[in-house]
């Protein structure tokens, strides 16, 4: 019986992980690293062991906004897309920690959707569920005004000091470093957060939370 690798979804049977066994390569990235971007070829499949990706949409004057992140048990909807459509990168993952996992080589990612309704299942019901959260990421650039966004970003990671960097921030949130630092600074002045260098501790979670829940608006 093959050995358990917590990389692969518990939905295969046997055939299946000795398929992938045999033919996916290790995959170990260091916190930083950059795993794919925008124009590289898609080389396969990717399954996380261990470890945290994100994978960002890069403007042409190089500001970031975060698409999603990538946890064990998670698809990275654009690999899946680029891998069906034989297409090249359109974003750019990079590695939040440092990871571990497997790679599927596009040929066997392509033979196992064939052979295996588990597998197959297995990515479809990743990219979809990946395809709604983008969904909701659209809608929530589209209609929460930038405010909401950040005390949003700031109240996910209570209690305690929110360790990122204003760019950091501003990736996650989807607008400009300026912009994060003058709403930073008119939350500092209201005595909802203090800031620091590369960190932001909120004081008011309940005037923060009344952000959050306001009205839509840009």
């Amino acid at each position: 019986m093959p050995t358990t690798d917590t990389a692969l979804p518990a939905t295969l049977d046997d055939a299946t992980r000795a398929r992938i066994a045999g033919g996916a390569l290790p995959l170990r990235a260091p916190a930083g690293a950059t795993l794919f971007r925008p124009g590289d070829p898609c080389r396969g499949f990717v399954l996380l062991r261990a470890g945290r990706a994100r994978v960002d949409l890069i403007a042409e004057d190089g500001h970031a906004l975060l698409l999603y992140r990538v946890e064990p048990g998670q698809a990275c909807a654009i690999t899946t897309s680029c891998l069906f459509a034989d297409e090249p990168y359109s974003a750019e993952a990079t590695a939040e920690t440092d990871c571990d996992g497997l790679m599927l080589p596009a040929t066997l990612f392509a033979a196992l959707v064939q052979d295996s309704a588990a597998f197959r299942t297995f990515v479809l019901a990743g990219f979809a569920a990946r395809l709604g959260a983008l969904m909701g990421r659209i809608e929530d650039l589209s209609f929460r005004s930038v405010d909401a966004r950040l005390a949003a970003y700031l109240l996910a990671r209570t209690p305690g000091t929110v360790a990122a960097t204003q760019q950091e921030i501003a990736a996650d949130i989807g607008t400009a470093r300026e912009v994060v630092s003058r709403r930073l600074a008119a939350f500092a002045k209201a005595g909802l957060v203090r800031t620091e260098r590369g960190a932001v501790t909120p004081l008011d979670a309940a005037g923060l939370l009344r952000i959050k829940d306001g009205p839509a608006g840009p």
